[in-house]
């Protein structure tokens, strides 16, 4: 038999064992089940918003691989946001999506795969989280991530020794128009960015930490971390943070206390200087990809250390406005005991 006649052969053999494979390995991959998922705290409309788009397979922004199954009610009865609407959307869940209630996150862990701990309140998440890294379970924890940097820092310690990865982020990082800023290829690379967010207060959590936080994640996004220090300027109208980067890029956010509220960004680049529409397109799917996939592989799109830097930003920002905007080292406050 010649040559040509057994490489023809030999290649109708490998055609039909990678066919073989293909049909093997298709349905099994399309039937990898979904990831049953816990709420811990329902005192946030996103534990209403995550849920349908988790939930309902016929919703245009639907995000399919995972399923809300239980929740834990929780609620802090001296923040308002919390007190007025965590009734309104326990109801929701329990009566439209069908959610079961439970009486401990203990109990809300033995019955998922992974946990969203949405906690409008950001003190209680050091605590609601510790139960959470003791199951095992991987957990998305939404803004603020905590009240203080110190508990922060905390989270971050007790993730790395139970050895169970999770992260933290605005979903202003993800939506499509800062994400299309980021990586446009007309900018030519970010000399320095431009962010501006409305800046509500809430008195148990620093300034910057209860709204300020979506337009300080939109300018990590864009700048990356490194940022050296940080001087504010706040007044009954408006409030500015410098942050001033490590190679000496400058980067600003600017909280909207008085006039319109909206969100945007504008990059300063080697090229060009872009912008994002104003009004921003602003959509929670781009963020529950992210967690989807991360509740898959276990690994965070947003390190621990970028968050750390984040909040140590803002801390830092607290103590220039203290210190009437003199310039703070973000060291001082990462270097706390």
């Amino acid at each position: 038999m010649s040559n040509t006649v057994m490489k023809k052969i030999n290649l109708v053999a490998v055609v039909g064992i990678l066919a073989s494979l293909g049909a093997s390995i298709g349905p099994a991959h399309a039937q990898t089940p979904e990831i049953r998922v816990g709420i811990i705290g329902t005192d946030t409309s996103h534990a209403a918003a995550f849920t349908r788009i988790l939930n309902d397979k016929s919703n245009p922004n639907h995000v399919a691989g995972a399923r809300v199954v239980a929740a834990f009610k929780g609620g802090s009865p001296d923040v308002e946001a919390s007190r007025t609407r965590i009734d309104r959307f326990a109801a929701e869940l329990k009566d439209k999506w069908g959610i079961e209630f439970v009486a401990s996150i203990e109990e809300l862990s033995a019955k998922v795969d992974a946990v969203l701990l949405l906690s409008v309140d950001g003190r209680p998440h050091l605590n609601q989280v510790r139960p959470v890294f003791a199951a095992k379970k991987r957990v998305f924890i939404d803004k603020p991530l905590t009240a203080s940097y110190a508990d922060a820092r905390e989270i971050v310690r007790l993730s790395h020794d139970a050895g169970v990865p999770f992260f933290s982020s605005s979903s202003l990082r993800f939506v499509a128009d800062v994400q299309a800023l980021k990586r446009s290829d007309k900018h030519g690379g970010i000399a320095g960015a431009f962010t501006f967010g409305p800046e509500t207060l809430e008195p148990h959590h620093p300034d910057l930490f209860w709204y300020g936080i979506h337009a300080v994640e939109m300018l990590f996004t864009l700048m990356g971390p490194g940022c050296d220090s940080v001087t504010r300027v706040k007044t009954d109208t408006g409030d500015t943070v410098v942050g001033t980067w490590k190679d000496g890029r400058i980067g600003t956010m600017r909280g909207l206390i008085q006039g319109r509220q909206d969100y945007g960004a504008v990059v300063f680049g080697m090229k060009a200087v872009l912008a994002t529409p104003v009004p921003m397109t602003s959509d929670y799917r781009g963020l529950l990809v992210e967690i989807v996939k991360f509740f898959q592989t276990g690994v965070p799109p947003v390190q621990p250390e970028e968050t750390l830097e984040i909040l140590a930003f803002m801390e830092a920002a607290d103590l220039s406005k203290a210190r009437g905007g003199a310039p703070v080292a973000l060291r001082e406050v990462l270097q706390r005991p």
